[in-house]
C-alpha cells in the first residue's frame, strides 16, 4: 500500500523497498522532516507511482523481488528520471562502487541513522538544483561535442543525445568549467560530489572512467590522467 503525506509545496520522496517496516519508517521520517513521502514495495509499483505522482528523489533498496534495485537504478539512470540514493545490506566499499557505477547518486548501507539518510537526501537535491543553474554558457563546446547545460544534455559530433547520469554530468560540468588545469580528487569531490564523505577516491576514478569512455575520439584525449595529482580536461571548451 503507498502511503504519502499531504503538503504539495515540499520536496517529494518515493521510496521504494519490499520490507513493510522500512518502508513505514522511512515515510514518517521523511514526513517529520518536511518531506512529502510516497512508498512502494517494488519496482512495477514504484514506477506507477513515478508516472502519476513524479518524485524529486527515488530511495531505492539494493534486494528486492522481481526487478532489483540495480537494475532499476541502471535502466531509470540518465532518462530523466530523479535522482536515487540505494540503500543495501550489502555495505563494503565494492558494493558502493558497483552502485555509483551504474548511476546511483549516493549509496548508504543498512541499517542506517535516519537523520543522515534526511541529510544526504537534501545533499543530493541541493546538487540537483545547483546543476541546474546556467553555466557561463548554456551550451559549451569541445573536441565535436556539444554540452547543453540548461536541458543536461550531451550531444556526440554526429548530434547524438548521449545519456549522462547525474552523477555524469556534474563531473563533465565541473571539468568544462575548470579546463586545463589539473584538478585532484578532493576537488572533484567538492566540484561535483558536495564534498559527501561516502563518495570516496575510488568511486570518482569510477565515474571518471565511465565519462571518458563516453568521450573517447580517435586521436583525442579529453581527460588526462596526470598520475598523483588527478585529472585535466585537456581540450578547451568554446561557447
Amino acid at each position: 500500500m503507498l502511503a504519502m503525506s499531504s503538503n504539495p509545496d515540499s520536496p517529494r520522496v518515493l521510496i521504494c523497498d519490499d520490507d513493510a517496516e522500512i518502508r513505514e519508517g522511512l515515510v514518517q521520517v521523511f514526513e517529520r522532516a518536511g518531506f512529502t513521502a510516497y512508498a512502494a514495495p517494488d519496482v512495477a509499483a514504484m514506477e506507477r507511482t513515478l508516472a502519476a505522482k513524479g518524485a524529486d528523489l527515488i530511495v531505492m533498496d539494493l534486494m528486492m523481488p522481481g526487478e532489483d534495485g540495480l537494475s532499476a537504478t541502471k535502466r531509470l539512470s540518465g532518462k530523466g528520471a530523479p535522482p536515487i540514493i540505494m540503500l543495501s545490506a550489502l555495505g563494503d566499499d565494492a558494493d558502493r562502487i558497483v552502485g555509483l557505477e551504474i548511476g546511483a547518486d549516493d549509496y548508504l548501507a543498512k541499517p542506517c541513522n535516519p537523520r543522515e539518510l534526511v541529510a544526504r537526501a537534501r545533499a543530493v537535491l541541493r546538487r540537483g538544483k545547483d546543476a541546474d543553474q546556467p553555466a557561463k554558457s548554456d551550451s559549451v563546446r569541445f573536441a565535436g561535442f556539444r554540452l547543453d547545460v540548461a536541458r543536461r544534455e550531451l550531444h556526440d559530433p554526429d548530434g547524438v543525445v548521449m545519456p549522462l547520469s547525474a552523477g555524469e554530468f556534474r563531473l563533465l560540468r565541473a571539468f568544462v568549467e575548470r579546463p586545463q588545469r589539473v584538478l585532484s580528487r578532493e576537488q572533484l569531490l567538492d566540484y561535483a560530489f558536495d564534498n559527501d564523505s561516502e563518495v570516496f577516491d575510488r568511486a570518482v576514478d569510477v565515474q571518471v572512467s565511465r565519462l571518458r569512455k563516453k568521450l573517447e575520439r580517435p586521436g583525442i584525449e579529453v581527460i588526462r590522467t596526470v598520475r598523483g595529482e588527478g585529472y585535466l580536461f585537456a581540450v578547451k571548451p568554446t561557447s
